[in-house]
Parts: C-alpha cells; structure tokens; sequence
C-alpha cells in the first residue's frame, strides 16, 4: 500500500492523474498484452486461445498468416512450435499455398498445442538461468528455465 501511496502522490505533485475506470489495485491477476500475469507466473488469454481454437481452416495467404501470426505471438509458450509450424510457414512461399493432409495435421496440431499452454515462470534475476537445446532434422529449440520450470520456449 505504501508503493502505491508514493506513485498516487507523485503523479499528484506533477498534476498527472490516472483515470479511474483504468485503474485496479489489489487484483490477484492481471490481463496484460494478451497475457495473464498472476502469481504463478504468465500465461497466454485463455480467451485468445478460444479465438485460435474457434479459426476455421485458411483459404488464402492472408487467412494463413493471420493464423500463424496469432499463434506465433504465444510461440513462447508451446514446445517446439517452429517444428509444429513448419508445414504451414511452407506454405507461405510465393505460389506455394497448396492445402494439404499435411497441412491440415499441421493446422490441427498448433491448435492442440495452444490449448496446452503452459503457465511461465517468472524470472528471478538473482537466481542462475538454464538454457537447454536440442537440435533435429526439423527444427531448432531451447527452453530457458529457472528452478526446474520454464521461463520461456524458443522454436
């Protein structure tokens, strides 16, 4: 309360005022950028993932890339997204939208991926950090960890 207290009469003195209706204090989590912040840690808008779950299947590019920019912004939370993805990023290459069994498992699978999301650990910077990799065929990953959970995936 007393942080609080500091930054209201702060503002105060610089005659900044913090319009109400935005405000909230003492919330237990909080929605941020599409993300849900709370004390175990972050993890994507579950109404976000609705939305990946309820989108129909691309016909065009345009539909395509509106997906996998949706999805890709939560990449950070799915285990090997770039390996999962990777038959539909294929399909962005000039004259290379061409719907597939391939692609439709592909589709299917991100979709599954993103209802599974993992809550993130929160960084603690006076605590060490682990990075593991692991390379194949299909992709490049490493998940950055702290504590024995993870702070973040990379694909």
């Amino acid at each position: 309360m007393k942080h609080v207290a500091t930054a209201l009469n702060i503002l105060k003195e610089h005659q900044l005022y913090a319009k109400r209706s935005k405000c909230s204090f003492a919330q237990t989590e909080v929605e941020y950028l599409g993300h849900i912040i709370s004390d175990q840690g972050v993890m994507a808008d579950p109404k976000k993932v609705e939305g990946m779950m309820g989108w129909p299947r691309p016909t065009t590019v345009k539909q395509l890339k509106g997906f996998l920019g949706l999805t890709g912004y939560y990449r950070k939370f799915v285990k090997g997204y770039g390996s999962i993805a990777k038959p539909l990023t294929v399909l962005l290459k000039k004259d290379g939208f061409l719907w597939n069994e391939e692609a439709e498992e592909a589709f299917q699978r991100l979709k599954l991926a993103m209802t599974n999301t993992l809550v993130l650990a929160l960084p603690d910077f006076t605590k060490p950090f682990i990075v593991e990799t692991d390379a194949c065929y299909g992709g490049v990953g490493a998940v950055l960890m702290q504590d024995r959970r993870p702070l973040a995936y990379l694909s």
